[in-house]
């Protein structure tokens, strides 16, 4: 990624010169490797929440040049033309047939059927298709290979020049859809052919696969020397955290495969964790394969049919419903509209206002008063008393509220400050009364009288530990005053 393009590209939308200089000076801040700074001339940062959408909106112009370009250029037709041969043998059949030649009917049908009824030639027919996921690129085209290299020279030309990226000459490949596969997300797409007999309907179909590599290097984990295995690193774990381990493993793998045709090839992976879980758990408890079988063995109802999983329960305290944690039980069918559904969190009945929203009311949340307010705040809602007789009215509030803040006007923000601790709270601080003059004075305040300090007692006065204290006296009469951020309260 290169950093000029970057920000040319999002100063064509965003006209903000200090966000613009945020972003260069984020892109320029470098790196630290082995305790040595490093300069970043190009790329994003690598694992910041904004390089996701940094990188879609540096290829979103690789989107907007195959879609307006490439695809108009390449895509021409509304359907193949039929193909003559196929038609003469079609109609050949249908005479032999009317006059009851049925050996030659016969044969005419087979010739039928190893003729495609198109033309796969067709000049007159192109079809560009384009698809992307982050930095993953796959198109789709229906035409001679001779174009197809054409549009790889165009793609690899725009990317030097537009947006100074390099293809990986590696992983950018033109590969024949029938007698090859497209690698992409983990699947292998090709385009089905039933060849002379089966279903003709299914040729130039798109069929998605599940790599034969992948379902070995799934399994090679729970192998030992070509048979699963026990997983001794499970064995100080509970039953239940050993099935759960292994199901999540195998749902996560089997679930994100589904769209898969060849999904069944995924048996293979649920016989090999099935016997890996089934040693483990007998490695655990010193028996056999076949008495854990016995013991976890469950079965579940599916939208095709009951199936066979294990089971592990873990019974918790009070009417609380126990856990279950399961191994299998997803039957092997392809799902065609498996769609990976994410869970919305749940809105809560009172949400709760920010601050600032609080604050731009003006209005003062203990008398009602409109005008300027300011910010009680307390360090935790511990620190007040329990809602009850004798607690002030402020920290009746809060409590009541559960927050640590108040909006509250001068007045009565003066007045909190002011106020004596309630004798029956025990969340207050014990600083009550006057103080007593006989005391020998040691801070010098107030003509040698002193008074327990809040912070040193390990108690808080009005539940307010972070505030500063100091001892004063009047021709009102001594009191506390203080001080909070730094501003006389």
């Amino acid at each position: 990624m290169d950093h000029e393009i970057m920000i040319k590209i999002l100063a064509e939308k965003i006209r903000d010169n200090r966000f613009l200089r945020l972003m260069r000076n984020m892109l320029r801040a470098g790196y630290l490797e082995d305790w040595r700074w490093n300069a970043t001339l190009s790329g994003a940062p690598q694992g910041g929440v904004v390089s996701p959408i940094l990188s879609n909106i540096y290829l979103q112009k690789l989107d907007d040049f195959a879609g307006n370009t490439l695809i108009p250029e390449y895509t021409r037709g509304e359907s193949r033309t039929r193909n003559k041969e196929y038609e003469k043998a079609r109609q050949a059949y249908a005479r032999a047939r009317k006059k009851g030649d049925h050996q030659k009917a016969r044969e005419l049908r087979r010739k039928q059927a190893s003729l495609p009824s198109v033309n796969c030639d067709d000049p007159g027919y192109r079809r560009l298709r384009y698809l992307r996921y982050a930095d993953d690129t796959l198109f789709g085209f229906t035409g001679p290979r001779a174009e197809a290299e054409e549009i790889k020279e165009r793609l690899t030309t725009f990317m030097r020049n537009e947006l100074r990226l390099e293809l990986s000459d590696q992983k950018t490949l033109i590969t024949h859809a029938r007698t090859g596969a497209a690698k992409f997300l983990g699947y292998e797409i090709t385009t089905q052919h039933s060849g002379t007999s089966g279903r003709k309907a299914i040729n130039g179909s798109i069929a998605l696969r599940v790599p034969i590599p992948v379902i070995k290097a799934k399994c090679s984990p729970y192998l030992a020397r070509g048979k699963p295995a026990a997983i001794t690193a499970l064995h100080n774990r509970s039953d239940y955290d050993i099935v759960a381990a292994y199901g999540a493993q195998y749902r996560g793998i089997v679930q994100y495969y589904l769209l898969a045709g060849d999904i069944h090839r995924m048996d293979r992976l649920r016989w090999v964790m099935a016997t890996s879980l089934l040693k483990t758990l007998a490695a655990k408890h010193g028996s056999s394969v076949a008495k854990m079988a016995a013991r976890y063995k469950a079965a579940i109802e599916t939208p095709h049919g009951p199936r066979t999983c294990f089971e592990a329960v873990r019974i918790r305290d009070g009417n609380q419903k126990p856990l279950v944690a399961r191994f299998g039980g997803i039957p092997l069918k392809r799902r065609k509209t498996a769609i990976l559904t994410d869970r919305v969190p749940g809105r809560e009945t009172h949400p709760r206002k920010e601050i600032i929203t609080r604050l731009l009311r003006n209005t003062c949340e203990l008398c009602q008063h409109s005008g300027q307010v300011q910010v009680h705040h307390v360090a935790r809602l511990a620190d007040l008393a329990r809602p009850g007789h004798g607690q002030p009215a402020w920290a009746r509030l809060m409590a009541a509220k559960r927050r640590k803040s108040l909006m509250v006007c001068p007045p009565c923000h003066d007045q909190i400050h002011a106020e004596r601790p309630p004798a029956a709270s025990t969340a207050t601080a014990s600083v009550t009364g006057k103080p007593d003059a006989g005391k020998a004075g040691t801070s010098g305040l107030a003509g040698g009288r002193t008074e327990k300090d809040p912070r040193t007692a390990g108690t808080s006065l009005y539940g307010l530990p972070n505030c500063l204290w100091a001892y004063v006296s009047s021709r009102a009469g001594p009191r506390w005053a203080v001080r909070w951020a730094g501003v006389q309260a």
